[in-house]
């Protein structure tokens, strides 16, 4: 078992929407969690929904001696680009009044955001 306690905000949570031939409504998975999910009629009463499912996940697991998956990665990760790209990264960062890392970890969720 995991020796820290790993809180419901550590674990990624991918929301995206049903298809109505599906039911509708928004579905969360926790990739972390196999079998972890949680579903709503908004984005919102889905990841509330899976913030239950993470509890409930890790009392099932501990109830049958199971390991417990932590939540992953620290978030952190070098990445080289060509300078006129840093350039460009600086810039706009600076035109927002926001720090590099603040922006690219922006468009980077925008990003994901949008591919669902």
């Amino acid at each position: 078992m995991a020796k820290t306690k790993a809180r419901q905000a550590d674990y990624a949570i991918m929301v995206e929407p049903l298809s109505d031939a599906d039911g509708g409504g928004w579905l969360a998975t926790v990739p972390a969690l196999p079998g972890c999910m949680g579903d709503g009629d908004t984005p919102e009463a889905a990841l509330v929904d899976a913030a239950a499912a993470i509890t409930e996940w890790h009392d099932a697991a501990k109830a049958l001696g199971r390991e417990v998956p932590g939540p992953g990665a620290l978030g952190q990760w070098r990445q080289r680009v060509p300078r006129s790209l840093h350039e460009k990264l600086k810039f706009v960062a600076a035109r927002e009044g926001v720090s590099l890392n603040a922006y690219v970890a922006n468009v980077l969720a925008e990003s994901i955001g949008r591919a669902g």
